[in-house]
């Protein structure tokens, strides 16, 4: 174990009261593997290196990855478009969206949780009672009937709801749940044994509860902030361990052939100066033009997560939090620690 690197999260850990896994690997060498804090506070039973965690919108890759699996397969195209598919309808989307604009957050279509008007991830379920939402089909009501929110191709858009309709193209496709679909051909594929999309209702043991901190030093768990069970937008679980073996499986070509493994790793569209975004995943780039990482990331009400692999190092960075901070502050200082010299 690298003592340095363990020692800074350690240092930065005391600072941000982090709560959750860290795992640094640097090709087959563990160079951290380190946790903090509890997964369950009332029984006081500690985050450990099989916890399994919320990782929210990290689950987008496994999403794009579905996806260019059916590709692959020949049962879609990057080119077919919402029209092609016949248990999705909306009366008010462009006809000519098609499953790029989706993976690339580029169709301009609305999305149920619109950054533009709610603050609260909480305030959705007001209406909705997440209680209700457990399958892909469940969220059909909160953005289905709403007019488009841009041209497509017109901007980068972060859309949950586009990444929605991916999972049900999924199902379409494949006659099998989301879940399931994701469970044999990812999960089992790249040896992530103990990873899952489990339901609050149900939740195997080793699983970390999320915690929500209030200013007066209260606290509360997610169960009641976010829905029963995730799905292509988000809301799996897993172990750091296991996002490792996901980073190795993908880049190994043993998810995807080398074609579409490129192209999910190709910048579809550019976000900032320095980032872009491929299908389901975010990329930084240095300004030689090069690949400085291609990374992935969640926040939900008491999640944060944040996962990296460097190119030029071979490393990959997992940080797993149940708390809905705390993920970030981690991950930067260990980029800065392992990019000073590049």
């Amino acid at each position: 174990m690298n003592t340095n690197l363990s020692e800074l999260v350690s240092a930065i850990q005391s600072r941000v009261n982090f709560s959750g896994s860290v795992f640094v690997e640097d090709k087959d060498k563990v160079l951290v593997n380190i946790n903090f804090g509890y997964a369950n506070r009332s029984d006081q039973l500690e985050n450990n290196s099989t916890t399994r965690f919320g990782i929210a919108s990290g689950c987008k890759l496994f999403t794009a990855i579905a996806i260019c699996q059916l590709v692959e397969a020949e049962k879609i195209s990057f080119d077919s478009k919402l029209s092609d598919f016949r248990n999705i309808d909306f009366k008010n989307f462009d006809d000519k969206v098609t499953v790029h604009h989706l993976l690339s957050h580029t169709s301009g279509i609305p999305d149920y949780f619109d950054e533009d008007i709610m603050d609260d991830f909480e305030e959705l379920w007001v209406n909705n009672p997440m209680y209700q939402i457990r399958n892909l089909k469940d969220f059909l009501p909160m953005f289905q009937n709403n007019p488009m929110k841009s041209e497509i191709g017109e901007s980068f858009h972060y859309n949950n709801a586009g990444y929605i309709l991916l999972g049900l193209i999924v199902e379409q496709a494949t006659g099998l749940e989301f879940s399931d679909y994701v469970q044999k051909y990812i999960f089992n594929k790249a040896g992530m044994s103990k990873s899952g999309y489990f339901s609050f209702d149900c939740l195997p043991q080793n699983t970390a509860l999320g915690y929500i901190d209030n200013p007066d030093g209260t606290w509360k768990t997610n169960i009641y902030s976010l829905p029963v069970k995730g799905g292509s937008d988000g809301g799996a679980f897993v172990t750091a361990n296991d996002m490792v073996k996901l980073w190795n499986a993908l880049l190994n070509y043993q998810l995807l052939n080398e074609t579409y493994t490129n192209r999910l790793l190709s910048a579809h569209t550019q976000v900032n100066e320095s980032g872009f975004y491929g299908y389901g995943i975010w990329i930084k780039k240095k300004t030689n033009n090069s690949i400085l990482k291609y990374h992935i990331m969640g926040y939900d009400p008491g999640v944060s997560f944040h996962s990296a692999y460097y190119p030029d190092l071979s490393t990959k960075v997992v940080v797993c939090s149940n708390k809905s901070a705390g993920a970030f502050d981690i991950m930067s200082s260990i980029e800065q620690k392992l990019t000073k010299n590049m």
